[in-house]
């Protein structure tokens, strides 16, 4: 599947997992049209994740959506997941690469650094991710990615490239003119009174600069 589109990240709080919150909220960003889903938990243990990362690929996969799952690789493994993502203390990259098969989707979390961009790339990763690119209510003290750094990642590697980080829908127009192919969304769609229509929203930016 090409990697391009919304990539919705879920959140221990804001997708709960107590009476199946988390399963209504992604099929209706599913539904908007949501590309990927990222499991993302820094709590809990496996063994809590394993019935809740199963469902979700399911669901994903009866919306032709791809699902990964955030630091944890053995999870990952477990429940066959379309794939994982790593960040700057996770495991490294060839590693994770050995682990999952080939056909894997490997993203890693670059923030403002090029050359781990390219690093990554050389390494085996299937996409690489930039930000924050605006204040983000998840990580409030994530430094600040330039807009510039989208068009230079362009230019430079010929992986996809996502961007997160304090996204909204109003401001998700300018990181796709400046080369994202795919935008990551946490509070902004999990906070929304229509979190499908929300989605929506953000398909339609991507088809209106011709990503998907």
């Amino acid at each position: 599947m090409k990697l391009a589109g919304l990539y919705a990240i879920t959140d221990e709080r804001l997708t709960p997992y107590e009476g199946g919150k988390i399963f209504q909220l992604v099929e209706k960003v599913l539904k908007g049209g949501a590309r990927v889903v990222q499991l993302r938990d820094k709590t809990n243990p496996d063994e809590k994740l394993i019935p809740i990362a199963e469902k979700l690929k399911e669901l994903c996969h009866a919306y032709s959506a791809l699902f990964i799952v955030n630091d944890r690789v053995r999870l990952a493994q477990e429940v066959s997941a379309d794939g994982v993502h790593v960040g700057k203390n996770d495991e490294d990259i060839a590693l994770v690469r050995k682990l999952l098969p080939k056909d894997a989707v490997v993203g890693v979390s670059c923030y403002a650094d090029l050359k781990r961009a390219k690093r990554a790339q050389s390494l085996g990763a299937s996409y690489v991710a930039f930000g924050s690119f605006f204040p983000s209510p998840t990580k409030p003290k994530a430094s600040l990615a330039p807009l510039e750094i989208l068009e230079q990642a362009k230019r430079e590697l010929s992986i996809p490239i996502c961007a997160i980080g304090g996204i909204t829908l109003e401001k998700a127009e300018i990181l796709l003119k400046h080369g994202a192919d795919l935008i990551a969304v946490i509070s902004d769609l999990w906070t929304s009174k229509d979190p499908e229509e929300r989605a929506r929203g953000y398909t339609e930016l991507f088809k209106k600069y011709g990503k998907l």
